[in-house]
């Protein structure tokens, strides 16, 4: 038999980043594959750990290249001598999940692709829109694969041969782009594998472009386009370079605070723009790349970084103002809105029938056709997504809006108000969501910009209500808020008190005489009640002092948390005794069994005052510890086994549903 894929790895210095790359190349369940690493001259022992891995791996070989300094090499000299019916290119800080190649490659030869994108997702970033569904043919505009332009795709060997599809050498970002955009425009049948997940793509080092060669480089990638394309699909594709690697860059920091280079960087993108960039192509721009646009094709260098500095930190503020179940959806009220760097608002105003951007007064002046957002209005939306924690997973949820405008002095604010459905029972393409913590985002498109966040935490009283959901089994599903105020959805927390901890920064306390009642919702009450519990405080300065106090459930608010621990603890404002909460600042855990779960809220007392604070904010020592943890958590799930491990210690757990 054949080999049937082969998987090209370029490499150079990575130290100990790579390992979870090589092992995932190494482990993968398809039979009759080949991994070939192909070392760009490291120096740190890389070369020799490779020659040791090929010597006992019979399907492994390594190619030793001179420095380049470019992965592009690589990949060529790795592309000419594999074997394979299909070609897999994998970056050194990426992983392949164990049975990508399987599937990617029954479904190639099922479609018989040239090209296939089997799920990419990545540790951070919004998630890929391409991979919203299958496409056994895909086109290149209207399944958005401009999106992914990286390297990480299963090539057909024979259509790579026959169209001498190789990487310019020595070959920076624009170039990599350029192989894959001949790749879609020469392909009979391009294929998306939106599931299951095949690949994690890694953090790539920024690499320092040179204005001189990237322009270069584009210039190469347009003719690809010019070669290839005609009409309205040619002004849709050069569209997307304009925006992306032409006006974008002098929305960043780097251009801004860049005096030396940016004159070159400037020079050269403009003698760029009016050559193969014409006017035409501005009506596929926001209003903010227009204006870039225009005062590039005049030659105003100092009011580009003006206008730059003033509009490049524009950003979404979404509002929750709702959150509610409808059986085992979970509703999110949601109002979204566009801010600028001041925190106001981006105002727009109405002329006759027309609306038009109001941009920072910086003395622009910019014609209509420049500020008019009528048509960018009308489409304005607002996308919600999930993404999970520890893998980055990202599904999209449906979401019903309607964009409205509000008066505010002189101008106008545009609004998007709608509503959310998270169903934890399908929401991850037709399958139920993983256990694990799943935060809440949310992308709106308006009228001048675009931008993301986080769904930030609502006024008032907090929604605790867990409910049951069946997926296939029975599985408790949490509404909870991060130390920074930021909804997410926990999915089977490991036990009572760790679902009582996941909402905790929603307790309060009561002063009555000489004790102090400390209340924590609870989001579900299993049908015993749950452990008995002890809630336990500890001082943050000073002799280490421990106060423990009986915490019992009792009923919640209706339609808003099933339950509440109470918990009365003593207080004396003047020498407290050892028993008696006293003044300063006290960490909170829940004790059952000899076991402690930490909750994310701290109690603080002066004057007599017992108040409840965040976490970060009771014990900054504390605080950083747990951005330490995060960070070995996150480092964690990069080594191949460690999640697999996870899911072995979490089985073990004896869970309180069962209660």
């Amino acid at each position: 038999m054949g080999v049937k894929v082969s998987v090209v790895v370029s490499i150079h210095n990575p130290g100990g980043t790579a390992d979870p790359c090589i092992r995932s190349a190494l482990e993968q369940t398809i039979d009759s594959y080949e991994v070939i690493f192909v070392d760009d001259g490291s120096t740190d022992g890389m070369a020799e750990r490779l020659d040791a891995v090929a010597a006992v791996r019979s399907n492994a070989r390594v190619l030793h290249l001179p420095h380049t300094g470019s992965p592009v090499r690589g990949r060529n000299v790795g592309i000419a001598s594999a074997r394979g019916e299909y070609v897999y290119l994998l970056d050194q800080h990426d992983r392949l999940e164990r049975d990508a190649l399987r599937v990617m490659y029954e479904r190639a030869v099922e479609c018989e692709s040239d090209v296939l994108v089997g799920r990419l997702v990545r540790d951070s970033g919004p998630p890929l829109p391409a991979f919203e569904s299958d496409r056994a043919r895909a086109d290149v505009l209207g399944d958005r694969l401009l999106g992914l332009l990286g390297p990480q795709k299963l090539y057909r060997r024979a259509f790579l041969e026959e169209h001498r599809l190789g990487f310019a050498v020595p070959g920076g970002q624009v170039a990599e782009q350029a192989f894959a955009v001949r790749a879609y425009l020469l392909a009979k049948v391009i294929t998306v594998l939106a599931e299951p997940i095949c690949c994690h793509l890694g953090e790539r080092p920024e690499r320092e472009e040179e204005p001189l060669a990237m322009v270069a480089e584009l210039r190469a990638l347009l003719d690809v386009i010019d070669e290839h394309t005609q009409g309205r699909e040619r002004d849709r594709m050069y569209a997307h370079w304009f925006r992306s690697t032409v006006l974008r860059p002098f929305m960043t920091a780097r251009f801004a605070g860049s005096s030396l280079d940016r004159s070159r960087l400037f020079g050269l993108c403009r003698e760029l723009v009016l050559e193969r960039f014409p006017d035409r192509l501005d009506r596929y721009l926001p209003a903010h790349l227009r204006a870039i646009a225009l005062i590039l094709r005049e030659g105003r260098l100092d009011q580009l970084v003006t206008f730059a500095n003033a509009t490049r930190r524009t950003a979404v503020r979404a509002d929750l103002h709702e959150v509610r179940w409808d059986e085992e959806v979970l509703v999110l009220g949601l109002t979204v809105e566009l801010f600028d760097a001041a925190g106001e608002p981006v105002l727009f105003h109405a002329e006759d029938e027309r609306l038009h951007w109001s941009p920072p007064d910086l003395g622009l002046a910019l014609p209509p056709g420049v500020t008019d957002v009528t048509y960018a209005a009308g489409r304005a939306r607002m996308e919600v997504y999930l993404r999970k924690e520890d893998t980055g997973d990202c599904y999209f949820v449906p979401v019903d809006y309607r964009v409205q405008r509000v008066p505010d002095g002189t101008g106008l604010r545009l609004q998007i108000v709608g509503e959310a459905r998270v169903d934890v029972t399908g929401a991850a393409l037709g399958e139920p969501l993983g256990s694990g913590h799943w935060e809440v985002h949310v992308r709106m498109y308006g009228g001048a910009h675009q931008a993301r966040a986080r769904v930030s935490r609502p006024e008032g009283p907090l929604n605790c209500l867990g409910v049951l959901a069946p997926m296939p089994r029975r599985r408790l599903v949490v509404p909870c808020w991060s130390d920074e105020g930021e909804l997410g959805l926990a999915i089977e927390p490991g036990s009572f008190p760790e679902s009582v901890a996941l909402v905790s920064p929603g307790a309060s306390v009561t002063r009555q005489d000489d004790h102090v009642f400390v209340v924590v919702p609870v989001p579900y009450v299993p049908p015993s009640g749950g452990p008995a519990l002890e809630l336990v405080l500890r001082n943050t300065s000073g002799r280490l002092r421990e106060i423990t106090a009986p915490a019992m459930v009792e009923p919640g608010v209706p339609g808003r948390q099933p339950g509440q621990l109470v918990a009365k603890v003593p207080v004396k404002r003047v020498l407290p005794g050892r028993d008696h909460l006293g003044p300063g600042a006290w960490l909170t855990s829940l004790r059952t069994g000899g076991a402690e779960t930490g909750l994310r809220f701290g109690l603080e007392m002066r004057g007599g005052e017992v108040s409840v604070q965040p976490v970060a904010q009771v014990d900054p020592e504390r605080r950083r510890l747990l951005v330490h943890d995060s960070r070995l958590r996150r480092l964690a799930r990069r080594v191949p086994g460690a999640r697999h491990l996870a899911r072995l210690a979490r089985a073990g757990r004896q869970r309180y549903l069962s209660d």
